[in-house]
């Protein structure tokens, strides 16, 4: 079946059902966002997707909303809003639209689902306290998506209409590159793993160029690794590891000596010519060349042991 509508409410907007529109609006291109609450419109049809509104979640009939008793809840409990439950049954597909190799489609949609959709799901239907952010409360992607809503006062004719497609294409830069970073790090791991198994018992790991590395270096419960170095344009970088996702903590330092130098007070503090720039915070340094890179990472590794 060809389908033609993608209807949604009308009036102001929420994250959900713009989102939703980002995974709907790729998968079908060529059909017409429709935004009413004309029972004529929000009841299951021919041609149509219906979500966010309808009071009703029947995938088989293509209606997709949250709002009704009982509402849509995952395995474990938590709810649905209309992002979730478009996610849930339209995910695989939109990550192969975007030619996400099949072989990723899986965990990419679970990682996905579990790290950016269930956040908006949660928000949606209250069971997330906002306050939660802290102070960056009002800076998460569902307030910022919000704040495309046209201001209380403009009262112009079909002005929540242009603001919502307006704010899709924005809503679908985030969502779109969210999933190319996820597809990226797992090309990326598999690229660690192989250095790790050429660097061996050493210390330090050469990439071939910047890249994620974090968890590859998990992945393969390479703990003796500390430095990484890789080229960097016209120079090259020699980076810390950090100890966890959640944590700037380096499993070690680079040396309290080289803090904030560059150039020529950065070649006599560590003795090697080349060396260009550290960080005043220790977590990456800068070298002219590979062999003064590598030079400055054998004097961070020694200090650290």
């Amino acid at each position: 079946m060809t389908i033609t509508h993608l209807v949604t409410h009308s009036g102001g907007f929420h994250a959900d059902e713009l989102l939703s529109s980002v995974i709907l609006t790729r998968l079908f291109p060529d059909a017409r966002i429709v935004r009413s609450r004309d029972a004529a419109w929000i009841t299951p049809g021919e041609g149509r997707i219906v979500y966010d509104v309808g009071g009703n979640y029947d995938p088989e009939a293509r209606i997709f909303d949250h709002h009704q008793r009982p509402n849509p809840l995952r395995e474990d409990g938590q709810p649905y809003s209309s992002f979730g439950l478009i996610w849930a049954h339209y995910g695989a597909d939109y990550l192969r639209a975007l030619s996400v190799p099949e072989e990723d489609v899986a965990d990419i949609h679970a990682s996905f689902d579990a790290g950016f959709v269930l956040p908006v799901d949660l928000l949606d239907n209250g069971a997330l306290d906002p306050a939660a952010a802290g102070p960056l409360s009002g800076l998460t992607l569902p307030k910022l998506l919000e704040t495309l809503k046209p201001v209380y006062d403009d009262r112009a004719p079909g002005a929540d209409d242009r603001a919502f497609l307006d704010a899709v294409p924005i809503a679908r830069a985030f969502v779109e590159a969210s999933i190319a970073g996820k597809a990226a790090r797992r090309r990326a791991a598999a690229t660690v793993l192989r250095a790790i198994e050429a660097a061996g018992t050493s210390p330090v790991l050469e990439l071939p160029m910047g890249m994620p590395f974090r968890s590859g270096v998990e992945a393969a419960g390479a703990d003796h690794l500390l430095f990484v170095v890789h080229p960097r344009g016209d120079d090259w970088a020699l980076t810390t590891i950090r100890k966890s996702a959640d944590s700037f903590e380096a499993r070690a330092d680079l040396p309290a000596a080289w803090a904030g130098l560059t150039d020529a007070a950065l070649e006599a503090a560590s003795g090697v010519p080349g060396a260009k720039f550290c960080h005043n915070g220790r977590f990456i340094a800068v070298a002219a060349t590979r062999d003064a890179v590598l030079r400055m990472a054998d004097i961070a590794v020694a200090e650290a042991g």
